[in-house]
């Protein structure tokens, strides 16, 4: 679905309101990014969240001295501290010693202790994505943004890329199946980022090619509105260019997607060579034939001849295993454009995507209990749970569709509560949690209720579940063998599959004769056993908090 732009009136919000996070987007376009020579001795705040800890694995890939401070102990701070980060639990000013550039996502709150601690010492201090941006500043940057589907895309040609032996390095908003990485500095000449839109932080970044996959309106606490968003993508061209930033360089862009469709024109018309895909028959590479399976998507591509850039991508289908529904097709197809553009072994690419294994918390198997299998998802915006949960009937089949749907932000939560509703209607049994705070302070009047009050689903079918521990109890009740169940969210939520499969076992059938079965398991394995393994298997806290300092997410 895509999401309409409106007044700001319609949110409830008075005349001349202006987004929080305007100034920084605004500043994301003139901040300096230093060289890697000129960061120093590294602090990063908040290290084991999913983005930072990337951005440290390529820092002390490249003999970068890093320190980081957590909440808490995890999987990835232990993983951190074994590749020499010096991680502490908690947060003091004395971390800032002998430290010259401190890290920070724009997640923290300004007046976090440590950062404004360097602020008054006067240290050089940066947003994750220009901390990315110096210790790759030797790669030639492929850069993947958009609203939607970044992290499976960015996944796709990562994976492209190593099969064919280049060896690149990587920064992906989840971890790799095959790898079991979010990042990797590589030998090889490029590097694969997946860049974040939602503060501006992708105007930070200088790519060679630029995949666009989508532009529609979202993280409007930043943007403001429809138009600002799209300003910020007009900007990101901006910054499309050729290795020795004498020429522009190429971007990749959805035609079936009128917002990145508006982009692609404002590139042709900036002189960026611009390359589109998708099922609109303008596109220069025509996607058709898409098969939505169960555990795969089958489509054909093909581009015309005599193009220089796509001559070696003639017609061909591809299928691509562990993505379901249509929108992955196009994911695709933006990947292995990029693939054409850089005259990929492109049979080798099609056949190792054909066992694709896939990107945690991107429709994630996460378990099969009671005869119901247990998905997750990290989709939060409408069209993404519009997106999931199409796929979704296809894994179905004839058993029903279970959401459940933890909101993320209040300020989300108000601006797109109607489309949020309609969305969950496309399950047969919508389950709504209440909101995932992320760093926002409360809105009045605003919860997950918004949603769940106007779902249009029989009442029957609609449940609105406040509370977090009691959400998985209520899922097992509605839930029968043949059903599917997919969590859905930025927060938390993921954290109740293992509960979820535990509840199933003990209200469908008696605990001795249920197994529960993870994928890439041969053997059964006890419900309780798996339950303790998928509860413990994320490590970090996805969003690196921090004492109540942190919130958000790093996508």
């Amino acid at each position: 679905m895509s999401v309409p732009d409106k007044p700001q009136a319609a949110f409830g919000r008075p005349d001349g309101w202006a987004a929080p996070g305007a100034a920084l987007v605004r500043s994301a376009a003139t901040d300096p990014v230093p060289t890697m020579a000129q960061l120093g001795r590294v602090h990063i705040i908040g290290i084991a969240g999913a983005g930072m800890s990337g951005l440290a694995r390529i820092l002390l890939a490249r003999g970068v001295a890093v320190t980081g401070c957590e909440a808490r102990t995890s999987d990835t701070v232990e993983v951190l501290r074994a590749q020499d980060a010096d991680v502490f639990i908690g947060h003091d000013i004395a971390h800032l010693d002998g430290v010259d550039t401190v890290i920070y996502s724009t997640a923290i709150v300004p007046d976090h202790l440590e950062l404004a601690e360097a602020r008054r010492r006067g240290l050089q201090i940066l947003r994750r994505a220009a901390g990315l941006s110096a210790a790759l500043d030797d790669k030639r940057g492929l850069a993947v943004a958009g609203t939607h589907g970044k992290t499976t895309t960015t996944s796709l040609l990562t994976v492209a890329l190593q099969t064919c032996g280049l060896d690149p390095s990587f920064a992906i908003g989840g971890n790799l199946y095959e790898t079991g990485r979010n990042a990797h500095f590589g030998s090889g000449e490029y590097a694969v980022i997946e860049a974040d839109e939602s503060d501006g932080s992708f105007l930070l970044l200088r790519p060679d090619i630029a995949i666009v996959t989508n532009v529609e309106a979202d993280h409007l606490e930043n943007h403001g509105d429809l138009a600002g968003v799209e300003w910020a993508f007009e900007q990101f061209v901006e910054r499309i260019a050729a290795p020795d930033r004498s020429t522009a360089g190429i971007l990749v862009a959805c035609a079936d997607d009128p917002g990145s469709a508006q982009v692609a024109a404002y590139a042709r018309a900036r002189g960026v060579r611009t390359i589109t895909y998708g099922t609109d028959a303008a596109a220069d590479v025509r996607v058709t034939q898409i098969v939505e399976g169960p555990a795969s998507v089958t489509f054909t591509v093909a581009a015309p001849t005599g193009d220089g850039l796509l001559d070696g991508l003639g017609e061909r289908t591809v299928i691509v295993g562990a993505l379901v529904g249509r929108h992955m097709a196009l994911n695709a197809a933006a990947a292995i454009t990029v693939c054409a553009v850089l005259h990929l072994d492109l049979d080798r690419v099609a056949d190792v995507w054909r066992e694709f294994r896939g990107v945690k918390r991107r429709f994630e198997l996460r378990g099969t209990a009671a005869g119901v299998r247990v998905y997750d998802d990290y989709a939060h915006h409408p069209t993404e749970i519009t997106a999931a949960l199409l796929g979704a009937r296809a894994v179905a089949g004839a058993g029903r569709l279970i959401a459940v749907f933890q909101p993320g932000t209040y300020s989300r939560t108000q601006t797109f509560a109607a489309e949020f509703a309609t969305a969950m209607a496309l399950a047969d049994v919508a389950v709504v949690m209440d909101v995932f705070a992320s760093r926002e302070e409360p809105i009045p009047g605003v919860t997950g209720a918004l949603i769940a009050d106007a779902v249009p689903l029989p009442p029957d079918s609609v449940i609105y579940e406040p509370r977090w521990s009691a959400v998985a109890g209520r899922v097992a009740e509605v839930a029968a063998p043949g059903d599917v169940v997919v969590t859905m969210g930025i927060g938390d939520v993921y954290l109740l599959c293992p509960d979820i499969l535990a509840e199933l076992v003990a209200h469908q059938v008696p605990a001795a004769e249920t197994v529960v079965q993870q994928p890439g398991v041969d053997e059964p394995a006890p419900v309780h056993a798996v339950a303790g393994q998928l509860a413990g298997e994320s490590g970090a806290d996805p969003l690196g908090a921090a004492t109540g300092q942190v919130g958000g997410t790093s996508r």
